[in-house]
């Protein structure tokens, strides 16, 4: 099944029938925005939009009222970033990173981790999906449980994973965090498309 690859922000912004194609616009670029798309109907309208926005009315009322979290790895260059936004709206409410040599699932569990304080901080009881069954247990244990090995490059990631902990430990949260079902609702809507 072959993709199609919008590029928002890149050396040159459009629509790409190949990855090769698409990732060259966007690798080493500061900033860069793109994602995938199955047809390239959908990539167009996505294109001419300028957003990845998409339609959210058959998900579940529940889901529709929380907010994703999801994180972007580059096996390559070991950095990490990770956002939320809001599932109905798909708007993004905030972004984080990058941080180098560091991990995904590590970027996944301060994504839930930060969405918690933001909604805690507005008072908000929604949910938060995570495709990350590891974030879901390392939140829920109140540690990240990761291996990385400490480098001079990724102290502030591990200064964040102490923050992230020391938040858990101190505050009290009603909010579920659940995990995204991406066979029955498609992709998560904070995946930054870079497959």
């Amino acid at each position: 099944m072959s993709k199609f690859y919008v590029v928002w922000e890149g050396r040159r912004p459009g629509v790409y029938d190949a990855w090769p194609e698409a990732r060259a616009q966007v690798e080493g670029f500061a900033g860069a925005r793109y994602k995938s798309f199955s047809s390239r109907a959908q990539a167009e309208a996505a294109f001419a939009s300028g957003s990845a926005a998409r339609d959210t009315t058959a998900l579940p009322a529940k889901a529709r009222k929380g907010y994703a979290v999801d994180a972007a790895w580059n096996a390559r260059s070991k950095v990490m970033e990770y956002r939320c936004v809001e599932i109905a709206t798909c708007r993004e409410v905030f972004r984080d990173g990058p941080f180098e040599d560091a991990t995904n699932n590590v970027g996944e569990f301060l994504a839930v981790v930060h969405a918690l304080a933001w909604l805690k901080e507005r008072g908000s009881h929604a949910p938060v999906y995570t495709d990350s069954n590891n974030a879901i247990l390392w939140v829920a244990q109140g540690r990240c449980q990761t291996t990385l090995a400490r480098t001079p490059r990724n102290a502030v990631l591990f200064e964040r994973i102490s923050q992230a902990e020391r938040w858990l430990d101190a505050h009290e949260y009603c909010n579920a965090v659940l995990k995204w079902r991406t066979h029955e609702w498609g992709e998560n809507p904070a995946d930054f498309g870079r497959k």
